[in-house]
Formats: C-alpha cells, structure tokens, sequence
C-alpha cells in the first residue's frame, strides 16, 4: 500500500502486537508511540487497521468483557475499570458487560468463587463471621456489589454453622 519504510515499520510492530490477543485502538496507539513512532505514522497505521477491521474497540469491548467474566470472574466494576484504561469509551462498555453477563451473571460467577473456597475451607470456616467478612472483601475486591454478595452467601449458607456464630 505504501512505499514508506516508517509506516512499514509501524505495521509489523502493531501486527505483531495485534497477533498475541486483541487491542484497543487506544493500546496500539500507545505501543507505536512507545516505540517511537510519529503521531502521523501511527494515524496512518490505526486507520488502515480499522478500516481492514483488525481494530475496533466495540469487537474489542466484547471479547474482553466476556473474557474477564466468564473465564476470570471478575464483577461489573472492575470489567469496566479495565475496558475504561484500555481507551474503551463507556458507552460501549456498559452494552459489552451486559452481553457478558448474558452468559454468565453476577450471581453465578459469585457461586463459583464461593464454591471453589468451599474445596478449600470446611462450610463453617467460610460462613463463620471470620470468613464471610474475608470472602465479602475478597469478592468486592474482584468487582462485585457487596449486596448481591451478601444475597448471594445468604442462599449459599448451610445450616452447619447458623447455630454457631462464634
């Protein structure tokens, strides 16, 4: 497409960069700039990936939405804290999260964590007042809403330490 070496140069960095996992414009933008690149040769390079649709930051929002919710766990608020230092403007991460938890929601994501605590601690040390503040603060560090986690715990707790509050 072009005869210049610096723009040539450009694309087989951002191709490269491209060929481990998506980005975001923002992010390739900013690994062109780290490696030196002018401002015109990275508008150059950004613009033809988006036109040939190797960039595009809804696609991008999506996969990484997903990604972070079904296979990390993670809560809402902490998706969007990610996609929003990725360059993702919050219009589109808002419609990226709520597509994400089409396949996994909040409350299933808490079950699991919870679940998996539960292989590793006995019911009574998770649900004793000890280990439920430590799960909550774990979880709410993860991106969940302390109510729904309290929701959650709730209909989780077994009857093995309701008689036990110690």
């Amino acid at each position: 497409m072009d005869d210049d070496p610096l723009y040539e140069k450009a694309r087989q960095k951002a191709l490269r960069y491209l060929l481990y996992r998506g980005r975001s414009i923002k992010e390739v933008r900013s690994k062109l700039a780290e490696k030196g690149f002018d401002d015109a040769v990275i508008k150059k390079v950004v613009d033809r990936f988006t036109d040939l649709g190797y960039l595009n930051d809804e696609n991008f929002a999506r996969q990484w939405a997903r990604s972070l919710a079904v296979s990390r766990l993670w809560g809402d608020r902490k998706i969007e804290i990610s996609l929003l230092e990725k360059g993702i403007p919050r219009y589109l991460i808002e419609g990226a999260i709520a597509e994400a938890r089409k396949e996994k929601d909040g409350r299933c994501a808490i079950g699991e964590l919870v679940e998996k605590r539960l292989r590793r601690e006995s019911e009574c040390e998770v649900f004793s007042y000890k280990g439920k503040r430590r799960l909550v603060q774990s979880l709410a560090g993860r991106g969940f809403p302390v109510g729904l986690i309290l929701d959650v715990l709730k209909d989780m707790e077994g009857d093995c330490c309701v008689n036990h509050k110690a």
